[in-house]
């Protein structure tokens, strides 16, 4: 937890005081609405986005308007990753998915204090190898999964990226991001509430029995929560010490 930064971001505690309190000095944390477009694909990557809750989908559109969900982001992670790499436009297209609150920091200043603190480097392209994980298992269970491992891998995600068990989501909006027909994530919900796993009315789940929501997943969610180990802060810092680049 960090004494600078809103509960919840699991990169940000991670920093040293100094460059916890550089960013500070030039961060925005505010409220992230529902279908609130963070960046566009062929726009500028004008900041870095650190969700501490609620969760941004990462989305791609066809030319014929179908759109599909590559990934979803929380509070593991951040959006703008570009920025690690040099570029200064945003990659893909950005939208607020599940409500939430995110500390939002200009692109420049990230550029600098990538310079200035080599533990926020260090930080940034350990969350570029689980996220580059994520997007590889999401595409294997999107491929292999059956819809309701689907169903079941996403709300897990989605309940890790917020304070509680209330999961503020609409059928059409998960369908949307699954790639599935309304009908049948409501057939999955229904059998989930069935079962006494989650209570669900409109625009709003509820998760009632976590292990076994697990126990519906499919193996990709295990995988890609384990890719994210070394966000324990003991980890991390025994990771970047072991380097041995002064990532401390």
């Amino acid at each position: 937890m960090s004494e600078y930064f809103p509960n919840g971001n699991r990169i940000l505690p991670l920093l040293r005081t100094d460059a916890q309190e550089f960013l500070l000095d030039h961060a925005l944390t505010r409220a992230m609405h529902f279908g609130e477009v963070i960046f566009e694909p062929t726009g500028t990557l004008s900041h870095a986005v650190f969700p501490h809750s609620g969760q941004v989908s990462l989305i791609a559109t066809r030319e014929d308007g179908r759109i599909a969900e590559q990934t979803a982001l929380g509070p593991e992670g951040m959006i703008g990753l570009s920025i690690i790499l040099g570029g200064g436009s945003a990659l893909n297209r950005s939208v607020t998915r599940i409500p939430g609150v995110a500390t939002w920091i200009p692109a420049h200043v990230m550029t600098e204090a990538l310079q200035r603190f080599p533990c926020l480097y260090a930080a940034l392209i350990l969350y570029a190898r689980s996220l580059i994980l994520q997007l590889m298992e999401s595409v294997s269970c999107n491929s292999l999964g059956h819809a309701p491992e689907r169903v079941a891998r996403w709300l897990l995600h989605a309940h890790d990226a917020v304070h509680g068990d209330t999961i503020l989501i609409t059928q059409e909006s998960l369908a949307e991001a699954l790639g599935l027909r309304r009908a049948t994530v409501n057939a999955v919900c229904t059998e989930l509430a069935r079962d006494g796993i989650i209570t669900y009315t409109r625009g709003k789940v509820i998760v009632l029995d976590r292990a076994a929501l697990e126990a519906r997943a499919s193996d990709a969610y295990a995988r890609i929560a384990a890719s994210y180990h070394w966000q324990a802060k003991e980890v991390f810092d025994s990771l970047t010490g072991l380097q041995g680049r002064g990532f401390k």
